[in-house]
């Protein structure tokens, strides 16, 4: 039953739509939010003219079960946005993000319209905001980045406004700098209201934006590890010497390479973020110093790491000593293999959440005060 738990929680479908007019960098943003480069060769088609002609679903990289759809711009189909939603299958889509690289237009009004019709929600990015900034600061001779942003966004409410849009919500981002402007708000938005067993498989594929969100990853890491250590516990009630370690070891790897993989600290994870923020590899390797991080997670390195520690090596030798004292011997053997477990995951798990802050620091080049 925890096994069957533990697989339903890790492949809850989430089913993202990303529309918008052509050019409108759909693609762009598609790779952006699976972390992947767009030279990558799983990476949606980029280019200035329009790429997508029909529904192309993009799984994310390290949880499948979380799809990006890029679906064709509306205004490059044949269908009005009541039949654009049936052509496009709107039933398997938990919400929509419709992109718009300048205003929004009426294309886009009407499609957020019918949206809203069905009871799906949608919301509104403004892309391409780093090169608006670049403009900017080229053409005035005054200018404030916040001023300028704040007038976009205005700007963006406004014309959904007079084309009969209630109250929309416009989010400012740059696809190629997530960590900046309007992002996190959009994640902030997104985790309040999507469904709560919906929720932990959106925090577990977000790229790594800010610190806030590698905190959540965590607290989410760390609400199953007591299932795990659970398993743990009743395989170590099987009165067979050595079987707890071998299945502990199995857990552990299990568990750890999801870490490595939710915190975007394997080796390809990390290749991607050298690519897309121009750091060096080396120099975001350089920084972590857990021997759990980047790296092949194998036996021998969980037994030199985590097995080998004075405490929990106490902890292992207790449990199999127990096994001989009759009759309460097997629930202490219980007892001693979860806490053993539930502390070596939770070592592993600080470990690289603490490398993850410091890989984030480096590839956007903040202070380490901040």
């Amino acid at each position: 039953m925890i096994q069957e738990h533990l697989e339903q929680q890790n492949n809850i479908p989430l089913n993202i739509g990303i529309t918008g007019e052509s050019g409108s960098g759909k693609s762009t943003f598609v790779n952006a939010f699976r972390g992947i480069d767009n030279r990558d060769e799983r990476a949606a088609p980029t280019g200035v003219v329009e790429t997508t002609s029909d529904v192309a679903p993009y799984p994310h990289p390290n949880y499948p079960n979380v799809t990006l759809w890029d679906l064709p711009g509306i205004g490059t189909t044949r269908f009005p946005a009541d039949k654009y939603l049936q052509h496009v299958g709107f039933e398997k889509f938990d919400f929509f993000i419709i992109i718009s690289a300048d205003r929004f237009r009426e294309n886009d009004v009407k499609l957020a319209q019918e949206i809203q019709r069905m009871k799906k929600k949608f919301y509104f990015v403004r892309s391409k905001i780093d090169h608006n900034l670049h403009d900017a600061e080229r053409s005035q001779r005054e200018f404030n980045a916040e001023k300028t942003l704040t007038q976009i966004r205005e700007n963006c409410i406004q014309g959904l406004q007079e084309q009969g849009v209630e109250s929309p919500q416009v989010f400012l981002v740059s696809s190629f700098e997530l960590h900046l402007h309007d992002f996190h708000l959009l994640q902030e938005t997104l985790e309040r209201e999507l469904p709560a067993h919906k929720r932990n498989a959106l925090l577990c594929s977000l790229p790594n934006i800010n610190r806030e969100i590698i905190n959540k990853k965590k607290e989410v890491l760390q609400s199953e590890i007591k299932y795990y250590a659970s398993l743990s516990t009743f395989i170590a009630a099987v009165p067979v010497p050595g079987l707890s370690v071998v299945v502990d070891i199995a857990i552990l790897i299990e568990s750890i390479v999801k870490y490595q993989a939710t915190f975007g600290l394997d080796s390809e994870s990390l290749q991607n973020l050298a690519h897309t923020t121009g750091v060096p590899l080396a120099d975001l390797n350089a920084v972590m110093t857990s021997p759990l991080a980047e790296g092949e997670i194998t036996k021998e390195l969980v037994m030199n790491t985590l097995f080998l520690s004075s405490s929990t090596a106490a902890l292992m030798e207790a449990e199999e000593g127990s096994r001989f004292i009759p009759i309460i011997g097997i629930p202490i053997a219980m007892a001693l293999s979860f806490t053993s477990t539930y502390r070596m995951l939770s070592s592993s798990l600080n470990m690289l959440a603490e490398d993850a802050q410091k890989v984030f620091t480096r590839a956007v080049g903040l202070n380490t005060s901040v």
